[in-house]
């Protein structure tokens, strides 16, 4: 589980962890990391890696594997970029981004799914963001790099699914986490009023989707990607 010392990330480890999973689990401040870690408990590990380049996030699957003896369940995440639209939006921020939440779900996958292949069994899940479906004004640099993440996702899955290696991903909307008090300081009553279901999401709420989307019952679901935020996005797909 990359980038799970807070929010969504932990969210889903916790999660998982509640599930049985055994959970290896990153984040670039190991003592932020080890007392997640410590929270979650059931012999979850931390691991110290910076996934925001294709180095960092494939050294972070490949000690994630020698500490687990293997790769079963993916879960691939990283912060976002900075905020800003296009007039905002220096030409030169653009590579850092797609390295941030595109190209570290790629090496995430090389180093994680030729042994899911290999066992025919595996699950690749990525946390991306509402913005996919639906762009949010003034994050330009986060819609544009996971739109990328999700279709590079959905080629996979269809390549993969032989093997039985399912490869989903999963869109938050507004939850009420660290990144979220960010972008909206004090204005957290109204993000909430913007929301069909008139709340934010929780953490919990968020990784009980992913944790089904890792278990056997969900095996005839890939390629999907599948929004979680209170009804938000308004489009029919």
């Amino acid at each position: 589980m990359a980038a799970a010392s807070k929010g969504l990330g932990f969210g889903t480890a916790a999660a998982l962890a509640r599930e049985g999973a055994l959970v290896a689990m990153c984040s670039r401040d190991e003592g932020r990391i080890t007392d997640a870690a410590e929270r979650i408990g059931n012999g979850a590990i931390p691991i110290v890696a910076d996934v925001s380049s294709p180095e960092g996030a494939t050294r972070f699957v490949s000690q994630a594997a020698e500490a687990l003896r293997g790769v079963d369940i993916l879960v691939t995440n990283a912060g976002g970029p900075e905020p800003g639209n296009f007039a905002s939006t220096a030409a030169d921020a653009y590579p850092e981004a797609l390295y941030l939440n595109l190209m570290s779900v790629v090496a995430m996958c090389r180093e994680a799914v030729p042994a899911m292949q290999e066992q025919q069994w595996g699950r690749v899940v990525a946390i991306t963001s509402i913005s996919v479906r639906q762009p949010l004004p003034h994050l330009i640099l986060s819609n544009t790099a996971r739109a990328g993440a999700t279709a590079f996702l959905k080629t996979l899955a269809t390549e993969v699914a032989p093997d039985g290696v399912t490869v989903n991903s999963v869109q938050p909307g507004l939850h009420a986490t660290e990144r979220l008090t960010a972008l909206y300081g004090d204005n957290l009553d109204s993000a909430a009023d913007t929301v069909p279901a008139r709340r934010l999401g929780t953490a919990d709420d968020f990784g009980a989707v992913v944790a089904f989307l890792c278990s056997d019952a969900a095996n005839f679901i890939t390629g999907a990607a599948i929004p979680v935020d209170g009804g938000a996005a308004s489009g029919l797909q």
